[in-house]
């Protein structure tokens, strides 16, 4: 193990969780979680895609995997986390469950649909916030990471639940960070633009996206999830928010850690 990933496994490491494994941006941070030594826990809907995944991680880098099929929007999502991670000193944690954007007007789904999507964007991610940054902070070490999007700042039609849940995730991580600055524990939101993943290739064409799934080529000007996934690494202690858009962004504050008043 190189010298930087040594140092990395020790402040983040032995376990890293990452949720919404099955492919894209959180499928590209359990690899590079798992090429710095950590051992991963894979969530996400699709058990077939985890065990692909988590025989890939082994294969490559030998580290233990846990690949776990749940319903990230149930109800008892947080329970099954807990057991799947009973035991295991999770020093990272990494949440972002889908895009979760289709464009369609609000009134045109049933309210339980933008309820399961606010319990899986705003519920569960503060739910594992709450049981994992305590441990982190009694530990003196870790990471956290939740994924949220720049078009949160304001809403916009055919994106209301999507736009709130979003909204709802970095506010919380922005108040986390601010409450765990004199900590050892980093938190950080990693704000996304144009991503090139095949979630938002089947988003519908009429946005201006890719509306071809199968299409291996790139889409232009959009970040990779490999890049997004080194980004969040590079700039875990750069918090409380990252845009991963160079044009987005203030300059880090000088200490790059400090507390509210």
């Amino acid at each position: 193990m190189a010298v930087d990933h040594v140092a990395f496994w020790q402040r983040y490491g032995p376990w890293a969780l990452v949720a919404g494994a099955s492919e894209g941006v959180s499928a590209a941070y359990a690899r590079a979680m798992a090429e710095r030594g950590l051992n991963v826990v894979l969530l996400d809907h699709r058990q077939n895609a985890l065990d692909h995944l988590a025989a890939s991680i082994r294969a490559a880098t030998g580290v233990q995997t846990r690949a776990m099929a749940l319903d990230l929007s149930g109800p008892y999502a947080m329970a099954k986390i807990l057991d799947a991670t009973g035991g295991l000193d999770v020093g990272m944690l990494m949440y972002y469950a889908g895009a979760g954007l289709a464009y369609q007007p609000f009134l045109d789904n049933p309210l339980d649909v933008p309820l399961t999507m606010v319990h899986r964007n705003c519920v569960v991610p503060m739910q594992l916030c709450h049981h994992f940054a305590g441990h982190m902070a009694a530990r003196g070490s870790g990471g956290i990471v939740l994924v949220s999007s720049v078009a949160v700042p304001a809403g916009a039609a055919e994106t209301v639940a999507y736009g709130a849940s979003r909204a709802f995730g970095l506010v919380m991580i922005e108040a986390l960070w601010a409450e765990l600055c004199d900590t050892d524990v980093d938190v950080l939101s990693v704000d996304l633009g144009a991503t090139d993943t095949a979630a938002l290739r089947r988003l519908p064409g009429r946005r201006g996206g890719v509306a071809n799934p199968d299409d291996l080529h790139p889409t232009p000007g959009a970040a990779t999830p490999a890049e997004i996934a080194r980004q969040a690494i590079t700039n875990l202690a750069n918090g409380p928010t990252w845009p991963v858009s160079e044009n987005l962004r203030e300059p880090p504050a000088s200490s790059g850690r400090c507390c509210l008043p």
